[in-house]
């Protein structure tokens, strides 16, 4: 898999996956689907450079295998994805 630029005006990574652990002003994480809550109006991650964005965040990398050739596939693949590790769907 290799790493490709993020694609402006996406933010599918800050939206379709769950996180389990605590993002600065979501003490509970985040909800499979549910938007974060330092995606900013430009799809774009508020705290990107900030110490306390979480360790998931960081690692997420932009590829093609996750991140398609749109927005909407980032969304679907990142959303299937989801339901995958979630052991809701199949290999």
């Amino acid at each position: 898999m290799k790493d490709m630029p993020c694609r402006k005006g996406c933010g599918a990574c800050c939206i379709a996956p769950s996180i389990s652990s605590a993002i600065p002003g979501m003490p509970l994480g985040k909800p499979a689907g549910a938007r974060c809550v330092h995606l900013n109006v430009e799809y774009l991650c508020d705290i990107y450079e900030d110490p306390e964005r979480p360790k998931v965040c960081e690692s997420f990398h932009a590829t093609e295998e996750f991140c398609g050739n749109s927005r909407d596939e980032a969304l679907e693949r990142l959303g299937l994805f989801e339901l995958k590790t979630m052991g809701l769907m199949g290999p």
